[in-house]
C-alpha cells in the first residue's frame, strides 16, 4: 500500500493522523515501510496493524513513544502483547471509505439529535463550524456527549466555560509547539504534531483526573 492507502484507512479512526505524522514514527524506528527502487514507501497490512497500535496506545493509553517501542520490541520477541493484542490485517476486506464530511443534518441523524439541537451547540461554540458549513470531525462525538449531559438538565450555554478553557489548553500547547512548526520541514513539523498530540492527551487526562477527584469528593 501507497501511504494514501494508510491514511485512508487508519483516518476515520484516528483523525489527526498526517503523512508526516508516519514519517516521524518511521524515523523514531516505530515502523519500517520498505522502498521502492525509485524511493517510494511501501506499507504491508502487517506494517498498517502496527501503526494502529501504536495509534492506539497513544490515545488511550497516553504512553509516550519510548514505551510503546519497547512494547513493539518484546511482541517482536515473540512475548505477548500487552492489553488487547492488536487486530489482524485482512487483505481482502474493502477499502476504509474516504472520511465523512459533516454538516448539521448529518451529524443530528448520525447522533439520533435533532437539526435544531445540533444548530444550538453550534450557535453556543460548543461544536465548530468550518467553511461552506461543515462541522469538524469531532462533531458527532461532541454532540452524543452534550445530548447525554442534557438528560441531566446540563444544556449547551452551560458548556461554554468548558469549551472556553480548552481553547486555552490548545493556546497553551500553540506557544510549544510553534517553534518546531517555524522551522518549516517535514521532520519538524511531524515533531511539532508529535509534541502536540502528547500535551493534548496528557492536559486531557489531567483534567479528567482532577473532574473524577472532585466527584468522587461529593459522596
Amino acid at each position: 500500500m501507497r501511504i494514501s492507502d494508510v491514511l485512508a484507512q487508519l483516518g476515520p479512526e484516528f483523525p489527526s493522523v498526517s503523512h508526516s505524522k508516519l514519517r516521524f514514527l518511521e524515523d523514531q524506528g516505530l515502523i519500517e515501510p520498505v522502498r521502492t527502487p525509485s524511493g517510494y514507501r511501501q506499507y504491508s497490512p502487517a506494517d498498517v496493524e502496527r501503526l494502529r497500535f501504536v495509534l492506539t496506545e497513544q490515545r488511550d493509553s497516553y504512553l509516550p513513544l519510548k514505551v510503546i517501542k519497547e512494547r513493539l520490541a518484546e511482541m517482536d520477541a515473540g512475548e505477548p502483547a500487552p492489553g488487547p493484542a492488536p487486530r489482524l490485517a485482512d487483505s481482502s476486506a474493502p477499502a476504509t471509505p474516504a472520511r465523512r464530511r459533516w454538516d448539521t443534518q448529518s451529524v443530528a441523524e448520525a447522533t439520533g439529535t435533532s437539526p435544531a439541537f445540533v444548530q444550538q451547540l453550534v450557535s453556543a461554540g460548543i461544536v465548530r463550524e468550518i467553511a461552506g458549513g461543515r462541522l469538524d470531525a469531532g462533531a458527532p462525538e461532541v454532540v452524543r456527549i452534550a445530548a447525554r449531559l442534557a438528560e441531566h438538565g446540563i444544556e449547551p450555554r452551560h458548556l461554554r466555560s468548558l469549551r472556553t478553557s480548552a481553547d486555552r489548553h490548545v493556546g497553551l500547547v500553540d506557544q510549544l509547539v510553534a517553534p518546531y512548526r517555524s522551522q518549516q520541514t517535514p521532520s519538524a513539523r511531524a515533531q511539532a504534531a508529535e509534541l502536540a498530540s502528547e500535551i493534548g492527551e496528557l492536559l486531557a487526562r489531567l483534567h479528567t483526573g482532577w473532574v473524577r477527584q472532585g466527584t468522587n469528593d461529593l459522596v
